[in-house]
């Protein structure tokens, strides 16, 4: 068996997982906004996606994805895509009329809110360089099969540890509160902030 890293997986996974992007932003919106069941839903959406991603580069996809340019540049197209569309529909819910109760009762199917989830993660290139790179640099090439799938249980524990935790942290009652009283200022940031995402993938910002 080969002498896998697994401290120092877990902490570079910890710090890329838990930074703000459209994932965790995404999340923190729903649940804020819809409660916990729909923030849940979508936390999982994101695990999911998470895992595909890091199964696929466990399992040499990643690497192939990452040598075929015009692959990543479609994922490219379609995630920022994808993230201005969740722009425009923040924007949307800021500039809504109606009390902030009626929107935040307005009741969404949980598993819309679960392929929301994986949508933002399955579009995310920076998803294939985080995985390809972790299983490329950090893990040895004599590695087997037994090896790689406690690499993915330890990354998918730290995925399934920062997206459901942020998805229970941010439905708490006091925490919804302040998004009742501050709905058209978040909905609008979060607006800004998918946009910013979207030009940031579009334009390979880092």
């Amino acid at each position: 068996m080969a002498d896998i890293p697994y401290l120092l997986i877990v902490s570079v996974a910890l710090v890329a997982i838990a930074s703000p992007g459209p994932a965790t932003l995404a999340i923190l919106g729903t649940s804020m906004a819809q409660g916990r069941r729909f923030g849940m839903a979508l936390a999982a959406g994101v695990m999911t996606g998470s895992l595909f991603w890091s199964v696929s580069a466990a399992f040499g996809l990643g690497a192939l994805m990452y040598s075929q340019a015009w692959l990543v540049e479609v994922l490219r197209y379609l995630g920022a895509g994808y993230l201005f569309y969740l722009s425009y529909k923040s924007m949307r819910s800021a500039i809504r009329p109606g009390s902030n109760d009626q929107v935040v009762q307005t009741q969404l199917k949980l598993r819309s809110t679960y392929m929301k989830g994986l949508l933002i993660h399955l579009t995310n290139p920076k998803a294939i360089f985080f995985f390809g790179s972790l299983y490329a640099l950090v893990i040895s090439p004599e590695a087997g099969a037994v090896d790689l799938f406690r690499v993915i249980l330890a990354v998918g524990s730290v995925s399934m540890l920062v997206f459901f935790g942020y998805a229970i942290v941010f439905s708490i009652a006091s925490v919804r509160r302040l998004y009742l009283k501050l709905r058209r200022w978040l909905e609008s940031a979060m607006a800004l902030l998918f946009g910013l995402a979207g030009f940031r993938v579009l334009l390979k910002v880092q």
